[in-house]
């Protein structure tokens, strides 16, 4: 396991995916860069002809200028042929539409970006009625992200696994921290359930074995069970309290979701927007928040609200600079929990240098989901990838496998198989049981795998074999 290999590749040769994607945004563009770079064939559909233009001089893709639900534009964009279509307009209805005639009309397998807090309830429902591989909401996704940081707020990040059953979970190493100095394999026999999965040290990324010794200043990844999140970190010297209380700056959707979240969990919220319709209509749908009709950028306002003695602060507005300044500002003058929100990657090493404390990417959460998918379909759906993270610029993938067939990996002690380096088995989970493997555990079918690697582009379970 140890550190890394030069070989930064996956064994698959499989044919590529033909793919359709329908809006050229944020969340199409950073689809185009992934599913690209991993060897897909991709035509794109956007009725902006300048955005067509750009994306097809940036990549090599097929350009499209129409509208996405037309049949003789799917027609043309040879949907007869295609594996996938995704559709990620700014128009949930168009999003279905595009699927729903890419299904009817073709072969392939369609999936839809769905926002409207209207269909959050129904999206189960829309899905097998019209028959969609999935439906992804970008805003409720970054909402129960950040819903699982504020419930252990002295972590960085909190991804969830196994259906919520397991967790990874980011912290920092401080100066004072009782793990500096400390090797791996000492820290493992003093906590429970515990398993260290990277280390971030002086710009690399290390798969951590028993020998690592941890330093000031490291970013460390590590997973556990879902219920012992908080006494994980309180045994590794990183205690965590609850948030009783939380201010959030922009009621879009995104808040909308955010507080339904966290008002189930009895905590306090507060939401400023600046449009004063929207108040009313978040007063009507949150009754149990308070709703503060104001400029959510006012240093006087947020005073006067109490940004200064409350336990977490999340600004949310649609404008990254804005959310990049509140954070900073509520870090300067508070003791807050602040998790930041941003859309964009402009500008990402200077983000980078920047104190935001934990940083949420609603388009890379729905794109993760997106590529998790073609990967599997790619490979073979008895090899399913239930979940995919991308940690640390794209230098590390979290990707967890449902194993559905006997293959080269199962039934083996996992000490007899030869493993690619630097790369980590995690956890495997067998019926609803989290077992953080040792060397005489087999993986075997039914299971799911996690698995962390600096490999990148795995879409089936046996590319983690040497």
């Amino acid at each position: 396991m140890g550190l890394f290999s030069k070989d930064n590749s996956s064994s698959n040769d499989i044919k590529p995916l033909q793919i359709i994607i329908v809006g050229c945004g944020k969340v199409g563009h950073t689809l185009i860069a992934q599913l690209t770079k991993e060897g897909n064939d991709i035509t794109i559909i956007d009725e902006d002809e300048q955005k067509i233009s750009d994306i097809t001089n940036q990549y090599d893709v097929m350009g499209i200028v129409g509208n996405g639900a037309s049949y003789s534009v799917q027609k043309e964009a040879g949907i007869d042929d295609t594996d996938l279509l995704v559709a990620v307009t700014d128009s949930d209805e168009l999003n279905l539409l595009c699927c729903t005639i890419a299904t009817r009309i073709g072969r392939c397998s369609a999936i839809a970006r769905v926002r409207n807090p209207e269909y959050s309830t129904e999206i189960n429902y829309l899905r097998d009625r019209l028959g969609l591989a999935m439906i992804i909401n970008p805003e409720m996704e970054a909402a129960m992200e950040v819903a699982r940081i504020l419930y252990l707020p002295s972590a960085l990040e909190v991804n969830s696994f196994a259906h919520g059953e397991a967790q990874m979970i980011k912290f920092k190493v401080k100066e004072d921290s009782r793990l500096v100095g400390k090797a791996v394999y000492n820290v493992a026999k003093e906590t429970r359930n515990v398993l260290f999965t990277t280390a971030f040290h002086d710009g690399q990324v290390i798969i951590p074995n028993g020998n690592y010794v941890f330093s000031p200043g490291d970013m460390v990844t590590f997973v556990t069970s879902r219920h012992n999140g908080k006494n994980a970190l309180n045994d590794l010297g990183v205690p965590t309290a609850n948030v009783r209380d939380c201010m959030i700056i922009g009621g879009g959707k995104a808040a909308y979701y955010l507080a339904t979240q966290l008002i189930r969990e009895n905590i306090s919220v507060k939401i400023i927007e600046r449009d004063q319709e929207r108040c009313e209509k978040l007063s009507e749908l949150l009754p149990n928040a308070i709703i503060i009709h104001g400029d959510g950028t006012s240093a006087d306002l947020l005073k006067e609200e109490g940004v200064e003695t409350v336990d977490a602060f999340v600004p949310l507005t649609g404008i990254d600079e804005e959310n990049i300044l509140l954070t900073l500002h509520a870090k300067h003058v508070s003791e807050a929990k602040v998790v930041t929100k941003i859309n964009r990657f402009a500008f990402q090493d200077v983000i980078d240098t920047l104190d935001l404390g934990s940083v949420v990417y609603p388009r890379i959460i729905t794109s993760e989901a997106i590529i998790a998918y073609a990967r599997a379909k790619r490979a073979s759906m008895d090899s399913n990838i239930e979940t995919l993270y991308h940690m640390y610029n794209d230098t590390v993938e979290a990707i967890e496998f449902r194993i559905g067939r006997p293959s080269a990996v199962t039934g083996t002690p996992l000490k007899d198989l030869k493993l690619r380096g630097h790369l980590m088995v995690s956890f495997i989970s067998r019926n609803g049981q989290i077992i953080f493997p040792k060397g005489e555990d087999t993986i075997e079918v039914g299971d799911t795998v996690m698995i962390v690697t600096t490999h990148t582009g795995f879409s089936d379970i046996v590319d983690i074999l040497a």
